[in-house]
């Protein structure tokens, strides 16, 4: 357990693996075609903006607060303790569920390697996508990672084949359509692809860059650093993203959306016959097994957190005396995990709860995102006068960013079924009843927060920049920095 262990690299690597560009785009690119046709493009530009301004929130909060709780600590000190808490139980529940969702999709894009009539078995496809799981639950829990390098390789090779993809595509003589300018403007949004539409399928692509800020106290400059490497990361997917909708608006047109689960197939071989199609689902393994790891690494760092606070059981927040790491958060992922896997099959509910499951924990993402937009400007309301850049970059945008978010939490609403409801308000709810039982029991500093000060940055900056690097394990340390790295 070692400060330090990862630079701005390996924060970007990590904020591109989390939002697993090869994996969203077969989930979600052929449904936002099908929604918005060709203004998509447009679509993930104009939704990338206000993302930004939440990676912006996130990396000036970072600044004021190295925690890997991240929302969970930065809402608790500006706007409330409960919000806080609740920020931190929404990323839990999402990243657990879209950890249990992703599990098949990445045994049937290793089953497809091999033949599609096996990725087509659905109980098969679950068993190998399970192996992958508990695998790298293994890793993270005793402390063997997916080496740095390794999981740039499976970074850098899912966006080089999906860049050398969509390139082909863009150069083919035969073509749906011509690339227009046009994609880029809202001269395509009509009463059939609406604007709305295609931002509730969007706002979801944009996720998982967050995963820096979690690990922040693991990181060089932990106060600069990880939210640098976030900021990096999410500009980086949007470019990919965008370069994908283009190319496969010029190759295909409309019609790519209309097979979700054959997209990544019928583009790749459109664009380059024979091999695109198993280069593209080599990507989307590459991209599901990453995105695995960096959910559960969120999902554990911020129970760890919630645990050394004393607001959820303490004993998710202490470490493993050999192995250096939150062991007990990370068994108790990958139980809940497989116990919901397995009750879904032994009660024959069917898979399709698990695609209410990603739609519903857009609720619980929008939230949290929201109330950190709002955090950095309460954090730096006496800052924002100061320059136009301050008020732009710490007020303004980040503000932006929230608004955008609150907007998809409420038109998102009435288009829910029950199932995704429960889902997404109903788990937030439940949140409720562990924060008032540690309320109620008193002697928790995390309710008495000391408030985020920015003047308190150039001051630790300044202590950062004659202090040392720290290499020796951090022992029971109660600010100590856990690592799988």
């Amino acid at each position: 357990m070692r400060t330090g262990s990862l630079g701005t690299f390996d924060s970007i690597v990590l904020a591109i693996a989390g939002c697993g560009p090869a994996y969203t785009a077969m989930a979600m690119a052929p449904a936002l075609i099908a929604a918005v046709g060709f203004a998509a493009p447009a679509v993930l530009l104009y939704c990338a903006v206000p993302t930004l301004g939440i990676a912006l929130a996130f990396r000036h909060l970072g600044r004021l607060d190295v925690n890997s709780g991240a929302t969970y600590s930065w809402v608790a000190r500006t706007l409330h303790p409960f919000l806080g808490f609740l920020c931190g139980w929404a990323v839990v529940v999402a990243t657990t569920v879209f950890m249990i969702s992703s599990t098949q999709p990445a045994g049937a894009a290793t089953l497809s390697l091999f033949g599609e009539d096996l990725a087509r078995d659905e109980g098969l496809a679950t068993g190998v996508g399970l192996g992958w799981f508990l695998l790298i639950a293994a890793l993270v829990a005793f402390g063997t990672r997916l080496g740095a390098r390794a999981r740039a390789v499976a970074v850098g090779g899912q966006l080089l084949l999906l860049v050398v993809v969509a390139v082909a595509a863009l150069t083919r003589s035969k073509h749906a359509s011509s690339f227009s300018f046009s994609w880029l403007g809202f001269g395509h949004f009509d009463a059939a692809h609406s604007f709305t539409a295609g931002a509730l399928i969007a706002g979801a692509l944009y996720w998982g860059w967050d995963v820096t800020a979690n690990l922040s106290e693991e990181t060089r400059r932990g106060r600069g650093g990880a939210g640098r490497g976030g900021l990096i990361g999410l500009l980086v997917t949007a470019a990919t993203f965008l370069l994908v909708a283009i190319s496969a608006n010029v190759l295909l047109g409309p019609a790519a959306g209309a097979d979700s689960a054959g997209f990544l197939t019928a583009f790749g071989d459109a664009a380059l016959p024979g091999v695109g199609g198993d280069l593209l689902v080599l990507a989307l393994l590459l991209s599901t097994v990453a995105t695995l790891e960096t959910t559960l690494l969120q999902a554990t760092r911020t129970l760890f957190a919630m645990g050394r606070d004393r607001t959820v059981p303490s004993f998710l927040g202490r470490i493993h005396p050999e192995r250096q790491t939150p062991m007990m958060s990370t068994l108790l992922v990958a139980a809940l995990s497989v116990l919901v896997l397995g009750l879904i099959a032994v009660l024959g509910t069917g898979f399709g709860i698990l695609e209410d499951a990603l739609v519903g924990i857009g609720l619980l993402i929008t939230f949290y995102y929201a109330l950190a937009g709002i955090a950095v400007v309460v954090a730096y309301r006496r800052e924002l006068l100061r320059s136009p850049g301050k008020l732009l970059l710490l007020g303004l945008w980040p503000l932006a960013g929230a608004l955008f978010n609150i907007w998809i939490f409420a038109v998102s609403i009435p288009d829910m079924n029950t199932a995704q409801l429960a889902i997404g308000l109903g788990s937030l709810a439940l949140g409720l009843i562990p924060v008032t039982v540690a309320r109620v029991q008193g002697g928790r500093s995390y309710f008495r927060p000391r408030p985020l000060n920015p003047r308190d940055v150039q001051a630790a900056e300044e202590a950062l920049e004659g202090a040392e690097p720290v290499t020796a394990a951090a022992g029971g340390r109660r600010d100590g920095v856990l690592t799988d790295f």
